[in-house]
């Protein structure tokens, strides 16, 4: 829950920055706060992991076991296709929220806190309800929302009935969703292999943000000048409804093995 607060009031800042002094006063302040981040570690950030004297060249003969794991592949793709919908948001929306709707860029970073705020109530549910319901119905229960969600969104665009506040507003779903799917499907990418867990987290994270970066870059080249929100919309559902199929074959696979 913590990490979705600074997503909150992150975007609302920059829009004033920008507003203010123009883009370049944001990777400015990046830059700052960079450095801040940087002397904190180098002063006060201890080795927590257990000294393992293995090579690079052993490190690298356990990837077989794991990339051969259908179940790991499958919370991978859930995890990936999950937070790559809030990627080709991120990628899209500032588009759809200036061209389209003709918002100031105050007003768009105010109103994309509203996806974080669904984030943290999103895992406050994971963090209360993950022991009872398991980490592969939480990982549905997540998908499902936010696959619900962006049909409504699509929907309710496709009738003409879509605004800024509608748009902006229906993204709650996609934060709750991810804030419920996303802590269990990192839970899952690990649990396959324990003994692999740093391994099967770099792969994963590796996915995930490579995944994020790729659907980002696909939202930018599905929004041509002119265009609409919809190609934006169609394209965060279409990767919410296959995080879901990953997360049905990894159950079809669980029940296969009697897990």
């Amino acid at each position: 829950m913590g990490m979705s607060l600074v997503p909150m009031i992150g975007p609302v800042i920059g829009g004033v920055l920008d507003e203010a002094f123009g883009w370049q006063a944001n990777f400015g302040l990046l830059l700052g706060l960079g450095l801040i981040v940087l002397a904190l570690c180098w002063a006060d950030l201890g080795e927590t992991a257990t000294l393992q004297r293995l090579s690079f060249k052993d490190q690298l003969r356990t990837y077989p076991a794991l990339l051969k794991s259908r179940r790991f592949w499958g919370y991978c793709g859930a995890a990936a296709f999950s937070s790559g919908c809030f990627y080709a948001y991120l990628g899209g929306a500032p588009y759809v929220g200036t061209e389209v709707y003709h918002l100031t860029s105050s007003r768009i970073g105010l109103l994309f806190a509203i996806t974080a705020v669904g984030y943290m109530a999103g895992n406050f549910f994971a963090g209360r309800y993950s022991v009872r319901f398991g980490m592969n119905k939480m990982v549905l229960i997540g998908t499902t929302i936010t696959t619900i969600g962006l049909i409504a969104l699509a929907l309710v665009t496709a009738a003409g009935l879509s605004s800024a506040v509608m748009f902006f507003g229906l993204t709650l779903t996609m934060g709750l969703g991810n804030g419920v799917a996303l802590p269990s499907a990192n839970a899952g990418i690990l649990s396959v292999r324990p003994d692999l867990a740093g391994t099967a987290s770099g792969i994963g994270g590796a996915i995930m943000v490579g995944g994020g970066a790729a659907l980002a870059s696909l939202a930018g080249a599905v929004l041509p000048p002119g265009s609409t929100e919809m190609p934006l919309i169609l394209l965060m559902l279409a990767s919410s409804v296959l995080s879901m199929l990953c997360i049905l074959a990894v159950i079809r696979r669980a029940r296969a093995l009697g897990l």
